[in-house]
């Protein structure tokens, strides 16, 4: 058989080779050995399965998946160094990287590679569920991914969090995990659901040794709290500020912000087949009440985050300039409004046949932006004559209304790129039936058919007319509005250097720390 192949490892691989060799040596000496790094987060771990932890363990380097991503979204290699797909597209061989171990000290083998993604493969929501996977399996060193029809993102899925490799040991009775046995640079050494992960570099990794070789993350809930430990000392790297106590710290001067943009947007999930919000000139008509350079400037703290379409510049092959962006408009969202029927009542809350227009939004606190924006939303929604119900609760509530159809409108932020090609989440987004985190209520032909079409990849040159419509189509309907873009920050002690924050969220990339002279 003749093979298409995707080579990525040939002088990566020989690198690994001598860094194997080189396992045996010390670990660093001085402040490295005698502290643990202190990480402080806002997220805490409820679930130890890879499909529902958010992506922990890669964030911390513990597990690995078959494939990674570069800082530009690049793939590449992981725990395979190298793939190859047959011609027809149905085949794929990945070949694993030589001697890697687990955190137990078993073999990363090609059968437990093939196991995990087993397991991973039967999460409803993940990635790797909406692949049309005909088998996984092992063959000799190499694991082969057998599909019943063609699906040209198949490795990009297999760099997603939910895919992450875990040692046969980290699972009990039926495929539960039990406890996480990674392959990564980090060990486990203690875990204390729900906020605390201590972690220890893993003497037989195979690439280059961390120069911090103990790591501690602690959940703090609060934003203020966090604050204050970035203030005090009590952290060494900080992620999840909000953004005022985020410029307060960049005045102050005595710490280190670093920042990237993600491909992620704050936006309005709206249930489309509601008796109120199926109406596409109700949907236009919020969308023209929200003031978003306001809200980025002053809620945001920076004004370029204001979002005229749902794809940020972070995502350059989706992100249009040409495209009609979205404005601020109230004038408009009123006409559009009483064209749908709705008048202002004796209350100054807008009525059509007996009924109010009043609608719930349902958001949480864990990014601290989200409770802000709400209340700004609800402002502006009231000038129209729209009663807003704002809840902020805790996260699950959104998949958890999107589920049983409660949901009238949800407000949360979505990384497009957590597979790090797009086409995947927005195909999962915007299917026929929706998604917890996409449409609800609504679907378009046109557009599931073109989403499709590019996945199976039988018109490689039509990716960019693909890519226009899609975006057309999502720009006109507003199954979900757009409403900020998104800039990740993490306050870093000027104890550490060379914190780089990765803008596809798979990695915090604390192997590449080193403490300051």
């Amino acid at each position: 058989m003749v093979w298409r192949r995707v080579r990525m490892l040939s002088a990566a691989a020989a690198a690994v080779a001598v860094m194997a060799a080189c396992a045996g040596e010390g670990a660093p000496r001085g402040q490295a050995a005698q502290r643990p790094l202190k990480v402080v987060g806002q997220f805490e771990l409820h679930s130890l399965d890879p499909s529902t932890s958010g992506g922990f363990f890669t964030r911390l380097q513990v597990a690995e998946t078959l494939v990674d991503a570069d800082l530009r979204g690049a793939l590449q290699p992981g725990l395979a160094t190298g793939w190859e797909a047959s011609p027809d597209g149905l085949s794929w061989r990945f070949s694993l990287r030589p001697e890697a171990k687990f955190h137990d000290g078993t073999p990363v083998t090609a059968g437990s590679v093939a196991a995990a993604l087993e397991t991973a493969r039967t999460k409803a929501g993940t990635p790797l569920a909406t692949v049309p996977v005909a088998a996984i399996t092992a063959d000799g060193g190499e694991v082969r991914v057998t599909l019943s029809q063609p699906f040209a993102p198949l490795a990009a899925v297999l760099a997603h969090t939910s895919t992450q490799i875990l040692a046969p040991s980290s699972y009990g009775r039926d495929r539960a995990v039990t406890k996480i046995v990674g392959s990564g640079p980090y060990r486990v050494e203690r875990l204390e659901q729900p906020a605390t992960i201590e972690l220890t570099a893993f003497e037989q990794w195979q690439g280059k040794k961390p120069a911090i070789t103990q790591v501690d993350y602690q959940a703090a809930g609060r934003s203020e709290s966090r604050a204050l430990m970035a203030e005090s000392g009590q952290a060494d790297v900080t992620f999840g500020m909000d953004p005022t106590s985020l410029q307060r710290l960049k005045q102050a001067g005595k710490l280190t912000i670093a920042d990237v943009t993600l491909p992620r947007t704050i936006l309005l999930k709206v249930n489309a087949g509601h008796t109120i919000l199926g109406d596409v000139r109700v949907r236009r008509a919020l969308s023209m009440a929200l003031d978003r350079e306001s809200m980025a400037t002053a809620l945001l703290r920076d004004p370029e985050m204001a979002a005229t379409q749902l794809f940020p510049p972070s995502l350059p092959e989706w992100h249009r300039d040409s495209i009609t962006p979205l404005a601020h408009d109230p004038s408009g969202a009123r006409e559009l409004l009483a064209e749908a029927g709705w008048r202002p009542g004796g209350d100054g809350i807008l009525e059509r046949n007996g009924d109010k227009f009043a609608v719930t939004l349902r958001t949480f606190p864990d990014r601290p932006e989200l409770p802000v924006i709400a209340t700004a939303i609800q402002a502006k929604l009231k000038n129209l004559g729209i009663a807003l119900d704002v809840k902020v609760g805790n996260s699950s509530e959104i998949p958890a209304g999107h589920q049983d159809g409660s949901l009238e409108l949800g407000l949360y932020a979505r990384n497009y790129a957590l597979v790090p090609d797009a086409l995947v989440t927005l195909a999962d987004d915007f299917g026929p039936t929706g998604a917890e985190y996409g449409a609800m209520g609504w679907n378009n032909a046109t557009l599931t058919s073109t989403l499709n079409a590019m996945a199976r990849g039988t018109d490689p040159e039509g990716l960019e007319d693909g890519r226009r419509q899609a975006t057309d189509i999502l720009q006109s309907e507003l199954p979900v509005i757009p409403v900020a873009w998104y800039r990740q920050s993490a306050v870093v002690s000027h104890r550490v250097e060379g914190l780089s924050l990765d803008p596809f969220e798979r990695s915090w990339r604390l192997t590449e720390l080193t403490w300051a002279k």
